[in-house]
């Protein structure tokens, strides 16, 4: 099979810098947690279990909140960011905090600040449950609005002054049109567009893929917002099949009948080796040859392998 592996895809600067700093924190006598998952990746998550890292992560529950399932020890802040009244509880608990924030999304959580400063309302685009949502909106969540869609900007009072800015994950397509909208209906909006370069080169690639490629795969976690992005851009501008998918286990033989040109590419929290991984055995792959229907296992000991692609 003809294989186009679609660069750039794979771990982004916030991305290996947050794994870096966690890394250091193996095998230490003192507990050691992370404050959700360190970057949206159960691969990750696992080998750094195996690091003796544990991660504390229970559905609906803020950062805040799960502070109050940690009594002793370190705790790591993950790459997307938390408010400072996480930072602040961390503290008064007694533990030592290790930020392992994306740079992208502090600039961001600096923005807002600055702006609310000088008496703007900020309206935030990102997903309702998010944690880089989560904590840009608790810097102050009276002045802070979460744009999730055009129905969110008819409740905003259009006499205020806003600053609009957003999630550094979100679709530079789906930002730009609420943007757009809100320039419409509010007479006082300024833009401050916050997706990181990572994000939008990726996407963008996504968006260019040739039009003979009929068959693509998006190789990341579900958890991760700017995988499900990429899968979405990929369903938006192309007519082939897309699937998205964690690894190679998740690859099923019947998608590849018929099939001849396949384009990979992966979320910015995707070990670069699990997408290697489903590249090279594309790139083997022939529906009239059962041998090269085997999928190769997965080496735990390579996911934290630090490589961009």
């Amino acid at each position: 099979m003809l294989v186009k592996g679609i660069v750039p895809r794979g771990y982004c600067k916030g991305v290996v810098r947050a794994i870096e700093i966690a890394k250091k924190q193996a095998h230490q006598t003192t507990p050691v947690y992370i404050l959700g998952m360190i970057v949206h990746n159960q691969y990750i998550v696992n080998a750094l279990e195996d690091l003796g890292i544990q991660t504390i992560d229970i559905k609906g529950k803020t950062r805040l909140e799960l502070l109050d399932e940690i009594n002793e020890g370190k705790v790591i802040i993950t790459a997307h960011g938390a408010s400072q009244k996480v930072f602040d509880k961390a503290k008064e608990k007694g533990l030592e905090v290790i930020d392992a924030s994306c740079l992208d999304v502090i600039k961001t959580h600096d923005l807002i600040q600055d702006k609310l400063n000088e008496g703007y309302e900020i309206l935030y685009i990102g997903k309702k449950g998010h944690p880089e949502a989560e904590g840009a909106i608790s810097i102050d969540e009276k002045r802070i609005h979460l744009i999730t869609n055009r129905d969110d900007l008819k409740t905003i009072d259009p006499t205020k002054k806003y600053v609009m800015t957003n999630q550094t994950t979100m679709s530079l397509y789906d930002v730009y049109d609420l943007c757009e909208k809100a320039k419409e209906i509010l007479p006082f909006v300024e833009i401050e567009k916050e997706t990181c370069t990572a994000t939008k080169i990726r996407q963008e690639a996504i968006k260019n893929i040739e039009d003979d490629v009929d068959i693509i795969f998006i190789v990341g976690d579900p958890h991760s917002n700017n995988t499900r992005k990429l899968a979405s851009i990929a369903h938006d501008y192309h007519t082939c099949d897309v699937y998205m998918i964690e690894s190679i286990e998740d690859l099923e033989i019947e998608w590849l009948k018929n099939k001849r040109h396949a384009a990979v590419s992966s979320g910015a929290s995707t070990p670069t080796y699990l997408t290697n991984q489903v590249i090279d055995y594309l790139k083997q792959f022939d529906i009239n040859d059962s041998k090269t229907y085997q999928k190769p296992i997965i080496d735990k000991n390579k996911i934290l392998n630090q490589k961009d692609a």
